[in-house]
């Protein structure tokens, strides 16, 4: 996948950006760019493509993207009509890693932001006591100037790094291919697929959308993803499928079918190989309250 290479916009008066954005689909494609990007979603919900990792993401999500790690989030259908009542809301801080200089982050007792930094370039999904901590430090961070302003950024990257409650999102071998901009090809291919999961998908579909012949298309898929595109749609579909056991509108079978699936052992047999767990089990947790963004 060659993603596309997003100029994220800079203030002559700030070292580096905090945003709130209400416009779910700013930059909904699937982009890299050179700075590192926080991102706190107060509203909305969606798919979230982080390297080679896919899965929800829901309010109250905290990611850490490193630099140049190619990621996307689409959001729902119904964040994307402008309603008053389906506002999608972010907060966003980018920054370069040597935004404070090329000695800061190798002095001692920077180790911590050094290390989760590393960590970031593999993407990382922040829960736990560090989250709250987060959340309350971003929400407050684009009103500051100064000095307060990258303290506070500093307080978000040490609160990550002692968070226990972390999850590493892209695969250890995960590596972009950022040279030439084939971005048209990759966001065609995404948003075909997120429009029409629900039903069967043919090979020679989405090989005519990639504008490649079926075996052509299998190859640089496999190739550029590392999965094939009958895996890609499965977790789509179970992410999907996830989405809908949260709105506890429907029963287990039922969504099963409304999420593109025809066979209920099929789908029961995906839910726990990606998850961890039973789809059963998973509507158990998040009614507790236990449940954990982590497949076990």
């Amino acid at each position: 996948m060659k993603p596309q290479l997003l100029k994220v916009a800079t203030s002559p008066t700030n070292s580096f950006s905090v945003r709130q954005n209400m416009i779910p689909y700013m930059n909904n494609r699937w982009h890299f760019h050179p700075e590192v990007e926080l991102i706190l979603f107060h509203k909305g919900s969606g798919m979230q493509f982080v390297g080679d990792s896919i899965m929800r993401f829901r309010p109250n999500d905290i990611v850490l993207v490193g630099s140049n790690l190619p990621h996307y989030w689409r959001f729902d259908d119904i964040f994307l009509n402008d309603t008053d009542e389906s506002v999608a809301y972010t907060t966003t801080i980018h920054f370069m890693e040597n935004f404070w200089g090329d000695r800061f982050l190798h002095l001692p007792e920077n180790k911590q932001i050094k290390q989760v930094l590393h960590r970031a370039k593999r993407g990382i999904l922040i829960s736990g006591k560090a989250a709250k901590k987060v959340t309350k430090l971003m929400t407050k961070a684009h009103m500051l100037a100064g000095a307060h302003r990258v303290i506070s950024l500093m307080k978000c990257l040490t609160a990550i790094a002692e968070e226990e409650e972390v999850t590493q999102l892209s695969s250890i071998g995960y590596q972009a291919d950022l040279s030439d901009v084939e971005n048209e090809r990759i966001n065609a291919i995404y948003e075909h697929t997120l429009t029409h999961f629900k039903r069967k998908i043919p090979l020679e579909e989405i090989a005519a959308i990639a504008n490649m012949t079926p075996n052509s298309f299998c190859r640089y898929f496999k190739e550029k993803t590392g999965k094939t595109f009958s895996q890609f749609m499965t977790e789509i579909r179970i992410g999907y499928a996830c989405k809908l056991i949260v709105d506890n509108k429907m029963s287990i079978k039922q969504l099963c079918f409304e999420s593109g699936f025809n066979n209920f052992s099929c789908f029961h047999k995906s839910f726990k190989q990606i998850m961890g767990k039973t789809p059963q089990n998973y509507q158990k947790q998040y009614e507790s309250g236990a449940l954990s963004t982590k497949a076990e």
